[in-house]
């Protein structure tokens, strides 16, 4: 069990991307106050894991509803994934936005902790690691994005801006290897009978 909860963390820490996000929510909460800052923090991880646990209980029910089979899910996750993947590493910064009260949900919560790369990697650790192993993962990984964003400040004098891009780099081309495994995984399940 816990080697399960190892192996679906690791995928869905990339997918997170806390480090690579955390100078956004560096920027966004600038002059606000350590009360404030803790008030977005608690918002945006309470949007990331209802927003994930939701996706991850409805995902599967969805899924039979339209016939969707975990090889085509698993093809166009892998897709969708490698397509963030090179998005973030082409651009130099992710989308920012003009902060207001509902911070920490939009876009903090979602999409930038919990977006298409964690729910689409959520479903797939499912079929791999199990559901209790994945959920387990989901919430480590949004933990760890809230502690990332509670010692920002701190991090990002350790790591300085240039350190914290390199990071958020080297994050995406595991996220595009982890897209292209998905996407071999999916094509071979269309060729083995089950």
């Amino acid at each position: 069990m816990l080697r399960n909860i190892l192996l679906s963390f690791i995928p869905l820490f990339v997918a997170v991307d806390a480090i690579g996000v955390m100078p956004i929510f560096v920027s966004l909460t600038e002059g606000l106050n350590n009360k404030e800052k803790t008030k977005i923090i608690i918002q945006s991880m309470l949007t990331a894991f209802l927003l994930a646990i939701s996706f991850i209980l409805v995902g599967r029910v969805i899924f039979k509803l339209l016939g969707i089979t975990m090889g085509d899910f698993m093809v166009a996750g892998g897709a969708v994934l490698f397509c963030i993947a090179i998005i973030d590493l082409a651009n130099p910064t992710k989308e920012r936005r003009i902060p207001d009260e509902d911070l920490g949900a939009v876009p903090l919560g979602t999409p930038l902790i919990v977006g298409p790369a964690v729910l689409a990697t959520s479903l797939l650790m499912i079929s791999e690691y199990g559901l209790t192993a994945t959920v387990l993962s989901v919430i480590a990984n949004i933990l760890v994005a809230g502690f990332v964003f509670r010692m920002s400040v701190i991090l990002i004098k350790v790591f300085g801006k240039a350190g914290t891009k390199a990071l958020s780099k080297i994050m995406s081309l595991f996220l595009a290897a982890i897209a292209v495994m998905l996407i071999r995984k999916g094509v071979l399940s269309f060729f083995t009978p089950g």
